[in-house]
């Protein structure tokens, strides 16, 4: 186990290193000069000109590159061109609702995907599981921001139990009530995520339950029940674990689009303000951190295999 991790962990610093590269250059290659954003048209060239050496955006592209690089080893992200403010902090500010919305999303898709994939392999072929099947089909291939504005509709403007967009911080007034805020957005993140994790739950049962230990096992009449907890989820439980790898790289993803419609003030509507200023700095630290978080998530689903299957070799 211990070479295991060692190995993962190299080859994960192997590929933030080759991230690292093509984040810089190509944020660096978008059309439009961040200068003109942060001055406005009206300046003159030689405020450009003063404003671009003090920010050493005049020196080479390579040279840039690697004294961003040995700033990121000490922990400096930069300063942010439009905030004049540390990237670290900007970051930070929206960091608490995307964390918080990535982690009530991530409940939601394992609390609705695995037992319903789990009801629906148990009813494999009755009206119950295809029902279930055309559900997650319907959802999974619906867009989430189509997902969002109906839960606005319905439970917002129509009902009026939940709130529609903004989310004041819980650490301000109003505390962990404050969570209403992002169950909306959450569950239209959740949807078709749910959907490919029941879909996925449901086939590696039925995958697993035709194994022939399964039938030794059904054979020997231990009960049911613990032959489909036991057995047939436990091993199940692998493929779906690999998934939740994707899962979390695809709310990244999503999450830009449902932050927009719900306007969450997140790293998502940080991502698409920055592009519009060109703030590189932001730009760069935001995708960093974010393959970070992408390659660590993908390291512990690697080191849980051995935890839920004592079989699976780590070499």
């Amino acid at each position: 186990m211990g070479s295991y991790a060692m190995h993962r962990t190299a080859a994960a610093v192997a590929t933030l290193a080759a991230a690292s590269v093509i984040i810089f250059f190509f944020i660096h290659a978008i059309p439009g000069d961040p200068l003109y954003v942060l001055l406005g048209d009206s300046a003159t060239p030689d405020q450009v000109d003063a404003l671009r050496t003090r920010l050493g955006l005049d020196q080479p592209i390579v040279f840039q590159y690697f004294q961003w690089l040995a700033n990121v080893a000490r922990g400096d992200l930069g300063t942010s061109i439009f905030f004049q403010a540390p990237v670290t902090r900007v970051i930070r500010d929206g960091a608490e609702t995307s964390i918080l919305l990535a982690s009530i999303t991530m409940i939601w898709i394992t609390l609705i995907g695995v037992p319903v994939g789990v009801i629906a392999a148990m009813r494999h072929g009755s009206w119950l599981d295809q029902c279930l099947s055309g559900v997650a089909m319907l959802l999974a291939s619906i867009p989430t921001f189509w997902v969002g504005l109906y839960l606005i509709l319905i439970f917002a403007a129509w009902l009026g139990w939940l709130p529609s967009s903004g989310y004041p911080s819980i650490f301000e007034q109003g505390g962990l009530t404050n969570l209403r805020y992002l169950l909306l957005p959450s569950l239209a993140l959740a949807a078709p995520n749910a959907a490919l994790i029941l879909r996925l739950t449901r086939a590696s049962m039925l995958d697993v339950a035709r194994e022939d230990y399964i039938r030794t096992a059904r054979a020997k009449g231990i009960r049911p029940m613990r032959v489909i907890l036991r057995h047939i989820l436990r091993n199940a439980l692998l493929a779906v674990v690999s998934a939740f790898g994707f899962t979390f790289a695809a709310l990244i993803s999503e999450a830009v689009v449902t932050e927009t419609v719900f306007a969450l003030p997140g790293i998502g509507q940080l991502v698409v303000q920055s592009i519009l200023r060109r703030d590189y700095p932001v730009i760069q630290g935001i995708i960093l951190v974010t393959v970070v978080l992408y390659l660590a998530v993908n390291l512990l689903v690697d080191l849980s295999y051995r935890l839920l299957d004592p079989r699976v070799e780590l070499s």
